[in-house]
């Protein structure tokens, strides 16, 4: 009979617990939520138990979910277009320095400007939905930009004077070394980029105001604020953290199986 090994048994715990504790934390809190509203009775306007809020999000469903689908359309518009952006400007950085000296300012200058003061004014020269998909692009770029530009600066020099050794055109360089080399930063700034586009896409709903069926969850919110619907404004913050999990855990999923062949920080993690 062969043993377990030690080391195998201990990591199988270790996952365990890194699932199961977020769970149980999760659900404790829950619990004294609920407990704390219903012994102090305290009214729903003004703090709701969690069950007040799951009976909203089920039975404002159907407004709730248009209202989410326009928000992860603008989240997935905005985030395309930073990840375009910035790997291209990156790539163009990396082939020339006075482009990067030039330009790298004014993405710095983009990226501390705060997007709700971008907002409004973008709203005055551009349609309703291009500015808001816009303030996405504007938050979501930099960190694009920032990543896949240090991992392209990043190439171990003794592999880019062995390229350069054998004649490897600047092209060739470019994509069986840098590119390869890059990668998990480029990936990194996309995770990072994919929590952001949301970020950017809500405040912009906000500043735009927009109403309707064709509005976005950050108005449900305000609207609900301004009926003292609370337990609605709940439900539609909860869509928007969960949508903001499901966006990072799938672009983290993209990079573990990108990695996990052949980079140190995705190998193992398997076992």
């Amino acid at each position: 009979m062969s043993a377990v090994p030690a080391k195998t048994t201990g990591n199988g715990a270790l996952h365990a617990v890194r699932f199961v504790a977020p769970i149980v934390v999760f659900g404790a809190g829950l619990l004294a939520w609920e407990l704390v509203v219903r012994i102090k009775e305290i009214p729903p306007y003004v703090l709701p138990a969690p069950s007040a809020i799951f009976l909203t999000l089920i039975k404002d469903w159907a407004v709730l979910s248009q209202s989410l689908a326009t928000t992860l359309l603008t989240t997935l518009e905005g985030f395309i277009a930073a990840a375009i952006g910035g790997i291209a400007l990156a790539l163009l950085f990396n082939q020339s320095k006075w482009v990067e000296y030039s330009l790298f300012p004014y993405a710095v200058i983009l990226q501390v400007t705060p997007v709700i003061a971008i907002a409004p004014l973008l709203l005055i020269y551009l349609e309703q939905q291009t500015a808001v998909v816009v303030c996405a692009f504007i938050v979501a770029f930099f960190p694009v930009l920032s990543n896949t530009t240090l991992g392209l600066n990043s190439v171990d020099r003794n592999l880019a004077g062995l390229f350069q050794l054998y004649g490897a055109s600047p092209p060739q360089t470019l994509r069986f070394l840098k590119l390869p080399s890059a990668l998990p930063y480029i990936l990194g700034g996309l995770r990072i980029a994919g929590g952001l586009s949301l970020i950017g896409a809500v405040v912009a709903e906000i500043a735009a105001g927009t109403a309707g069926a064709g509005s976005g969850l950050a108005y449900r919110i305000a609207e609900s604020g301004y009926r003292l619907n609370i337990p609605r404004m709940f439900a539609a913050l909860l869509l928007l953290s969960l949508a903001g999990i499901v966006i990072y855990g799938l672009l983290a999923l993209v990079s573990h199986l990108v990695l996990r062949r052949w980079h140190e920080s995705a190998l193992g993690k398997d076992t």
